[in-house]
């Protein structure tokens, strides 16, 4: 069994699926990106939720270097989006869904963008001192 499957039709899972494995890709990502220096899992806690948060997602996509292709995709997560939270702003909350669609959906399809993804994010990423 392979920990990293790939989907032979990615067309048929739902946007709304797409987005619930990119919320968990991007989460990974982000504990990845703050695993060193090492820190105390308070502080590790404090950081990655920083960066998952939904108006923390709605800002990076705005900072993405999209194609047309991944700009439909995202139209499309926010589109999907579901039962939309009370703590965050409707808008917000769709462009987050819209870029957690993007993650999972590179994340099944097609790794060496998703890894351009990320640089590209990372770099809009402070990253803080050592504690």
């Amino acid at each position: 069994m392979s920990l990293s499957p790939r989907i032979e039709n990615i067309t048929e899972i739902p946007v709304s699926a797409l987005a619930y494995i990119g919320d968990a890709v991007y989460e990974m990502q982000m504990r990845l990106h703050y695993l060193l220096p090492p820190r105390t899992a308070k502080q590790y806690h404090q950081l990655v939720v920083s960066q998952v948060r939904a108006e923390q997602q709605a800002n990076l996509l705005e900072k993405l270097d999209l194609t047309d292709f991944e700009s439909d995709l995202v139209r499309r997560g926010r589109n999907a989006a579901g039962s939309i939270s009370r703590k965050v702003d409707p808008h917000i909350y769709q462009k987050a869904t819209g870029f957690e669609a993007l993650i999972g959906y590179l994340y099944l399809a097609d790794r060496d963008r998703l890894d351009q993804i990320f640089t590209q994010l990372l770099s809009h990423i402070d990253t803080p001192s050592p504690p």
